[in-house]
């Protein structure tokens, strides 16, 4: 009779055991977790349900206390947060996957080679292409269209400089724009030779836009082509969200339109582009916030770019005397979005390179914001800034949203540009971090690549992928790995205020996270670049890596 009854109390304190248990779908152990909270606390399991995280611990632990469906062997590798890149084009780089690839071109004739080969097989319509860099060729200097004109005399073309931020264009396509030598515009350039009586076909900045704005927009069926191609890349170098800065409204719903049929998994968050129909949308629609989805924000453009000369310089630059650049609207334009986003309780995030364009931006800025807040109210880039400036961040609460591998890129010319002395103040982000102590980091791309671990390597170790300069550019702004880490994760979700539902694996927030093949916290500092992505999970969803 015990022996019937010690059995009966054994089953009872066995079931009673089972029966506290919680359940939940996956428990993932047997790795490396950085959980990128508060402490930086690393853990060894994590249990998830419903698309979110619920705990984290050890596997003993989280057993005793839930009963997962499916467990998940991470083989003793690495976990971090989802990546976020605070700073990108996803649309923009989804639509360039469809044109001529123009990155890494090493001459204008190589530029002209891949045309010919692209218009060989896509026989119809526009030709198109994005990529090309002249600081990158022998001959530094602007190409001029005579050769396309010859080559396409009947078909048009557009050819995108790597930042966006300058193109050349050929005949036909000058002449359905009906743009002439001799026409200008504010807050851009329309280049012409030296007698002045030919157009050159370049185009900087807002002179972009007079043949841009002729091409036919792409249909449904290729719109979401180019999106899902952009997400297939994203997802393998293991980012789970990413900011999309300057789109109109009517592409913002289509975005939405096919994240709620299941035809994009991707998270997005969305700056609206400085137009009217923007603002009046986002003040009738308000904040658009699903999980998916947020659009919260305006995205001003103060300046051009450093490359073609656009940044807005308080001094000439040291490559063209008498050269300034230029703003791309007015300050009183500025202040009038400033004073509408400030009225509307709506995020604000402005382009500004140079150091007069960050200046103006900055001052306007201070005069809605009016000393410390959590508005944040970001500067995209803040790429070149004067000494005397660097207080307004902090004093304001303004957030400086970087782009770690436009240092590694520019500094082959920067100094060109800048001169030693003003190059100081550029690509500072250690001192533009210490303003707020954090910072969002970005890539910028299409203009730079998308991959997470060049990000990293050129934030950490100051080098480009070619590991030059031997010593590291500017290394006293190097950032450490664990405020990189933060940067790409947890910085970046609070810069898009999304901190408390994703950015760190803790208790109640997305299941977002990727499994590395090393550890880049810890690995040797010429290897970060080998790292894999061995998988990528999105509310506990394996979207990337092998079954």
């Amino acid at each position: 009779m015990k022996k019937i009854v010690c059995l009966f109390t054994g089953i009872l304190i066995a079931w009673s055991s089972f029966a506290a248990k919680k359940e939940a779908d996956l428990l993932v152990y047997h790795c490396t977790i950085y959980t990128v909270d508060a402490a930086f606390s690393v853990a060894e399991a994590m249990v998830i349900s419903d698309g979110k995280i619920v705990a984290t611990g050890t596997k003993v632990n989280l057993e005793k206390q839930y009963a997962c469906k499916q467990k998940l062997d991470a083989g003793g590798k690495f976990i971090y947060p989802g990546f976020i890149d605070a700073h990108a084009h996803f649309v923009g780089y989804g639509m360039s996957l469809q044109q001529v690839d123009l990155t890494g071109t090493t001459s204008w004739q190589d530029v002209l080679k891949r045309v010919k080969a692209f218009a060989m097989v896509n026989k119809e319509g526009w030709l198109t292409g994005r990529g090309w860099d002249q600081n990158d060729w022998v001959v530094k200097e602007f190409p001029s269209n005579e050769q396309l004109n010859a080559l396409f005399p009947d078909r048009p073309v557009l050819l995108e400089r790597v930042d966006g931020h300058a193109s050349i264009a050929n005949k036909k396509a000058l002449e359905m724009a009906g743009v002439k030598a001799g026409d200008t515009i504010n807050g851009g350039e329309i280049e012409v030779n030296k007698s002045g009586s030919e157009l050159t076909g370049m185009l900087v900045d807002n002179a972009v836009e007079l043949v841009a704005s002729k091409i036919p927009s792409a249909t449904a069926s290729q719109f979401t082509k180019a999106l899902q191609a952009a997400q297939k890349n994203c997802f393998a170098v293991g980012l789970t969200t990413i900011d999309d800065c300057g789109l109109d409204f009517e592409v913002a719903q289509q975005i939405k339109k096919l994240q709620e049929n299941g035809l994009l998994k991707m998270r997005l968050y969305v700056m609206l582009s400085d137009a009217k129909k923007n603002f009046d949308w986002l003040e009738k629609t308000g904040i658009v916030k699903t999980d998916r989805l947020n659009i919260r924000s305006i995205k001003m453009y103060g300046d051009g770019a450093l490359g073609s000369r656009g940044a807005c310089l308080l001094q000439p630059y040291s490559d063209k005397p008498g050269h300034y650049g230029f703003l791309l609207s007015t300050p009183a334009h500025f202040d009038s979005v400033a004073s509408w986003v400030a009225k509307n309780k709506f995020q604000l995030c402005t382009h500004a390179i140079g150091d007069s364009g960050n200046r103006i931006i900055l001052n306007t800025y201070a005069r809605y914001l009016k000393g410390n807040n959590d508005l944040r109210w970001r500067i995209e880039h803040a790429q070149v800034i004067n000494q005397n400036d660097f207080n307004l961040f902090g004093s304001n609460s303004i957030i400086p949203s970087v782009q770690p591998t436009h240092a590694t890129s520019d500094m082959y010319w920067a100094d060109k540009r800048l001169g030693k002395e003003r190059e100081k103040g550029a690509y500072a982000y250690k001192q533009l971090l210490q303003q707020n102590g954090w910072i969002p980091l970005g890539t910028d791309f299409p203009v730079e690549d998308i991959s997470t671990f060049k990000t990293f390597y050129a934030a950490v170790v100051r080098k480009d992928a070619k590991g030059y300069p031997a010593a590291g550019f500017q290394t006293e702004n190097a950032l450490s790995r664990e405020e990189t880490l933060r940067g790409m994760t947890i910085w970046a979700a609070k810069s898009n205020f999304e901190e408390n539902e994703k950015g760190s694996l803790e208790a109640g927030k997305m299941a977002d996270f990727v499994i590395l093949d090393a550890d880049i916290i810890k690995v040797a500092p010429q290897k970060i670049l080998g790292v894999k992505v061995l998988a990528t999970f999105l509310g506990g969803e394996k979207v990337y890596g092998k079954p």
